[in-house]
């Protein structure tokens, strides 16, 4: 058997998968037409190519919620995002969806994410002209920062799906949200939820924030009281609940769509609401949190006001100052972001970051 053999042969197995599922071969695509590989698909390319990324390999050194944990265990974007993968992949598999896609939208979903996570979001946001969202930036990281200013030329599916995984407070799983997306695109969306509050409630703990005995009885009595049980009966839910995605009653008609069963549905809304109440406001106003506020106010007054001090990599398309200070900022690592501060700035850090300094 030829190497060039090898994608067809992968391609063909395509075949067996959902009616509802994206296809390779049906891909709408890349921006820029390339020679297919004669091993991976389009899609397993896509999902090599954002693995082997700068932006990827950065997420070790950015924190999810608690910044600056002196423990090694704490959530960082790195094993939030391969959990993502993890939890995606198993739904995609269970329902014949492609799983190929699904891997590469889940380690492309958060490259574009600031350091000291949401509130480093939420400053850069109030700062830069037009705001700032992680997902949008996510998505120029691939079409535009990476592989020195010429992007990734990652297919049509892959780039959707990474624009696409943020979810408003609320309820995210209204279809009016979803219904234009790929299935596999939502299944990401949803893995993306299950993934972050489980690690969350297990980073609260271990901050001494929470005990498990202070979720609310509704949660626990639908989802159970132990991490993995939580995660377990999420997945199957979505599972069962999302079984017409399998194609299994037969296509035709309107095409279903990634769902929860109304019981864990309201059970994963209110512990995301309760989240929000005890974990995420708090944490946002402690004494970290403003720092990190300062800090990168400090780094993108500095570098719209010297622009000189934005590496070149960043001047390789001609844009205002203001777009190269955010993409510089956003790409930098909490370690990165205090160590620049503190050499700029001798003392703004305040000794609060003994953890990633």
């Amino acid at each position: 058997m030829q190497s060039q053999d090898v994608r067809l042969r992968i391609e063909e197995r395509e075949a067996i998968l959902s009616p509802y599922a994206a296809r390779a071969r049906a891909s709408r695509g890349r921006e820029v037409w390339e020679e297919p590989s004669p091993l991976r698909t389009d899609f397993q390319r896509d999902r090599d190519r954002i693995l082997h990324t700068n932006a990827f390999r950065r997420l070790k050194h950015k924190t999810q919620v608690f910044i600056a944990p002196q423990e090694d265990h704490y959530a960082t974007r790195l094993t939030h995002t391969l959990e993502v993968s993890q939890i995606a992949r198993t739904i995609a598999r269970a329902l014949d969806l492609n799983e190929d896609l699904v891997e590469a939208i889940s380690l492309g979903h958060d490259l574009g994410h600031t350091p000291f996570g949401h509130v480093g979001e939420e400053t850069l946001g109030q700062l830069a002209p037009g705001g700032f969202r992680h997902n949008q930036q996510s998505l120029r990281v691939v079409e535009v920062l990476e592989k020195d200013g010429r992007g990734l030329n990652l297919t049509w599916e892959v780039r959707q799906g990474i624009v696409s995984h943020s979810k408003p407070q609320g309820d995210f799983l209204d279809k009016g949200l979803t219904r234009h997306l790929t299935l596999e695109a939502q299944v990401v969306r949803l893995a993306d939820a299950v993934a972050y509050l489980n690690h969350d409630i297990g980073d609260a703990i271990r901050a001494e924030m929470l005990e498990e005995d202070d979720l609310p009885m509704s949660v626990r009595r639908v989802l159970g009281t132990r991490h993995s049980q939580r995660i377990d009966v999420m997945v199957t839910d979505v599972v069962d609940a999302s079984w017409a995605c399998t194609g299994a009653g037969g296509a035709g008609g309107r095409r279903p769509a990634i769902a929860m069963s109304a019981r864990v549905r309201r059970a994963l809304n209110i512990l995301r609401e309760f989240m929000f109440e005890h974990v995420y406001l708090p944490v946002s106003n402690g004494i970290q949190s403003q720092k990190a506020r300062e800090i990168l106010t400090f780094l993108y007054a500095y570098c719209t006001g010297h622009p000189e001090a934005v590496p070149e990599e960043y001047w390789r398309r001609a844009e205002p100052t203001e777009q190269r200070a955010v993409d510089y900022i956003a790409g930098m690592t909490d370690q990165f972001a205090v160590r620049l501060a503190e050499k700029l700035r001798p003392g703004i850090s305040g000794g609060v970051f003994a953890g990633v300094a």
